[in-house]
């Protein structure tokens, strides 16, 4: 926020973060503390959120949560963007042939990517996520696409790998080596890196001009996912990836 040139929005969309992550109605001086923003500062802006709906106030708690106002532009977003009508058929079908949780993510550069779409299968064992849930850009199976397709400063990409936190960390060098692989498999694996006895596999997306602009993401438990079922899903993935790039315009 506070290299923003417009604080008090980065502020007022902090603060729906927090509210987003909140099970319960907190109050003004937590958020305030929470996102280091004076106390003042805070209460003005929930209450312009709350006069746009955006956020609800109880009178009586005095305490704020989520409005139905989000939803709404959440609804519209959804309804106006191509990607997640274009996916669902393949993310259905590649959850339905494998038994693995299917998601596709919007990518935002190098600060975080975006479940915008998903289907989960119907085996006992399940891997959930929600749609709006975000991760850091460079994590995981994905992390290592945008790093091989998004033509970003290796510098910048070293800098992000070091903050990230994994279950079981790959060092640097191994992590710039399953990037190059990725770039010529044109999907990558994560087997067990960021979360424990859990395989992610994903392919790249491309939007108008060629940029990355999705990936198409597998979740698995490692246990069912053995090296030529991996080796398969991979394949899948891409193709169906190639044609999603193609339906998006991408040349």
């Amino acid at each position: 926020m506070e290299r923003s040139t417009v604080p008090a929005v980065s502020r007022a969309a902090a603060i729906l973060r927090l509210l987003g992550r909140s099970s319960e109605q907190v109050g003004v001086q937590f958020i305030a503390r929470s996102l280091n923003i004076v106390p003042s500062t805070c209460l003005h802006i929930l209450r312009t959120l709350v006069a746009e709906e955006f956020v609800s106030f109880d009178p009586v708690t005095k305490l704020y949560s989520l409005n139905a106002g989000v939803l709404t532009l959440a609804r519209q977003w959804l309804g106006q963007n191509r990607f997640s009508d274009i996916v669902q058929p393949a993310l259905d079908r590649i959850t339905r042939d494998y038994g693995v949780t299917a998601i596709g993510v919007q990518v935002v550069g190098l600060e975080h990517m975006i479940v915008v779409a998903m289907a989960r299968s119907e085996t006992m064992i399940q891997l959930h996520t929600q749609i709006g849930s975000r991760f850091p850009a460079t994590i995981s199976a994905s992390g290592r696409c945008i790093a091989a397709f998004g033509e970003y400063d290796r510098d910048e990409l070293r800098r992000r790998f070091k903050g990230l936190r994994w279950a079981n960390a790959p060092s640097l060098s191994e992590w710039e080596a399953q990037v190059a692989e990725t770039r010529v498999n044109g999907y990558a694996i994560d087997q067990g890196n960021y979360m424990a006895g859990v395989t992610v596999a994903a392919a790249p997306v491309f939007g108008v001009g060629g940029q990355l602009a999705h990936c198409l993401v597998v979740v698995g438990i490692s246990e069912q996912l053995q090296d030529q079922t991996l080796a398969r899903i991979g394949r899948d993935l891409r193709e169906s990836a190639a044609k999603v790039s193609r339906q998006l315009g991408s040349a």
